[in-house]
């Protein structure tokens, strides 16, 4: 049996709850991770669930149902880094689903770097690695890391790096 694992897929805007049922009829495990907010209509105010990523879902499965997944109606194409379909880890799915069911209201902020800003790396070899970066272009960042009073400079995709 071949491992599975989380990806992430981008759906058409508003359909993130109907491919979720699709692809459930279909035997594929889904998180639609749902953000529960209250809102006011004239009359009321209800707690409604809406996604708390628009158009984008997760899915667990295996490399030999890709193809299955990037059928289903709504579906547009899987999330991508450098050129495969990315996989989310464990832990992180676990973390959203824990995180929802504690809060409501859930605001959602993108991560920005910005130049003298302290990160940690959280992959590869210099994993748990402390930083400064000191410079930004496009998805690259380039990190001084101070070791034996030199600075090691290396540049990182934004994906591997947390604010520290």
């Amino acid at each position: 049996m071949k491992e599975k694992n989380w990806y992430a897929i981008y759906t058409k805007p508003r359909w993130e709850k109907k491919v979720s049922k699709l692809l459930t009829d279909r035997d594929i495990v889904t998180y639609c991770p749902l953000n529960q907010v209250r809102r006011r209509w004239s009359d009321r105010i209800k707690i409604v669930q809406v996604p708390l990523l628009p158009s984008y879902l997760f899915v667990h499965i295996d490399t030999t149902e890709l193809q299955k997944v990037r059928e289903t109606p709504g579906v547009i194409n899987f999330v991508y880094i450098e050129g495969k379909p990315a996989i989310v880890k464990e832990y992180e799915v676990v973390r959203i689903r824990k995180f929802l069911s504690e809060f409501e209201n859930v605001e959602l902020v993108p991560f920005s770097l910005r130049k003298n800003q302290r990160v940690m790396i959280n992959q590869g070899v210099l994993v748990e690695e402390e930083g400064r970066v000191i410079d930004l272009k496009n998805n690259k960042v380039a990190v001084a890391i101070e070791s034996l009073n030199y600075h090691l400079v290396a540049l990182f995709d934004k994906s591997k790096l947390i604010n520290n």
